[in-house]
């Protein structure tokens, strides 16, 4: 879809794009092959879109896919979809079509109108085997990663389009200033494969902040078992609640300070260590430390 196209069916249908909902719609067609060539889809992939806004990115997607699950929040664009792509009310293809799936002669398009992050915590369910690939909202892009990471059967990869500032903050090493809780709450489950920019141009309309496409790949072997997540998640979220702070004073507040000078010695953790220096290798060995305090 051309800038030129866009821009006059939104005219048409008299739909004013809301910053609230982070409607900047992606239409450089190079960009949008290179985000569908970094997810390496095969016919038989299950594909998770949030944000289709104009479909852009979901027509490649039902090209290369064989089943596509679009999440639009803003319901005069899931009107739209759903006449471009022939979808009906109940969010997917008519039964004709969708037989053909099974084959992968005709992909799967299901249409949802639904604010996704909202979606994906009412509705847990098994993405193990699917892959994220969308332009995500930049207002809710850190969470949407975030809540699919933590889920026990998370995506095999995520492909997604959001600020480059967040994009730094999931490609972050410990010492640098983009290093924090986001880095660690996704490099746990997932590693980065590659990443490009993608200039302002080529959006419409034109963001105020740059943009970064990344591709997340999940660990082939989990760093913790599912049972000590939880006592990973509350040491990182506790120990970058205060950032300026000593970790280790922070920490003291959920563990007895016995139990944490004992661990912090073992690992040879500084006392006086804050948590933007520790690495994840570090903050996954505290948290089996810590885990076998609290058994």
């Amino acid at each position: 879809m051309k800038l030129s196209e866009m821009r006059e069916l939104l005219a048409t249908r008299e739909i004013h794009l809301t910053k609230s909902l982070g409607q900047n719609f992606l239409h450089d067609g190079n960009q949008l092959r290179r985000i569908v060539k970094a997810a390496e889809l095969k016919k038989t992939d299950k594909v998770l879109e949030i944000g289709p806004g104009l479909g852009p990115l979901t027509e490649l997607l039902l090209e290369n896919a064989g089943e596509v699950l679009a999440i639009e929040k803003d319901a005069r664009l899931v009107e739209f979809l759903r006449e471009r792509f022939n979808v009906g009310q109940a969010s997917r293809l008519s039964p004709s079509q969708n037989e053909k799936s099974e084959t992968g002669a005709t992909p799967v398009l299901r249409l949802l109108h639904d604010d996704a992050l909202e979606f994906l915590k009412r509705e847990p369910r098994d993405w193990h085997d699917w892959k994220l690939v969308a332009n995500l909202p930049y207002s809710v892009a850190s969470p949407i990663l975030v809540e699919l990471a933590q889920t026990p059967q998370r995506p095999e990869r995520m492909v997604a389009t959001l600020q480059l500032e967040v994009a730094r903050r999931l490609m972050a090493k410990a010492g640098g200033e983009d290093y924090g809780l986001l880095t660690l709450l996704i490099q746990l489950d997932y590693e980065l494969r590659d990443w490009f920019k993608i200039p302002a141009g080529c959006f419409f309309p034109a963001p105020d902040v740059d943009s970064a496409c990344v591709a997340l790949i999940r660990r082939a072997a989990p760093l913790l078992p599912e049972n000590q997540r939880v006592i990973f998640v509350k040491i990182v979220k506790r120990a970058f609640s205060q950032r300026r702070k000593k970790m280790l004073k922070l920490l003291r507040e959920d563990w007895p300070v016995e139990k944490l000078t004992g661990a912090f010695e073992e690992l040879k953790i500084s006392p006086q260590e804050r948590a933007e220096k520790l690495g994840l290798e570090q903050f996954v060995a505290l948290t089996e430390k810590l885990s076998a305090v609290e058994s």
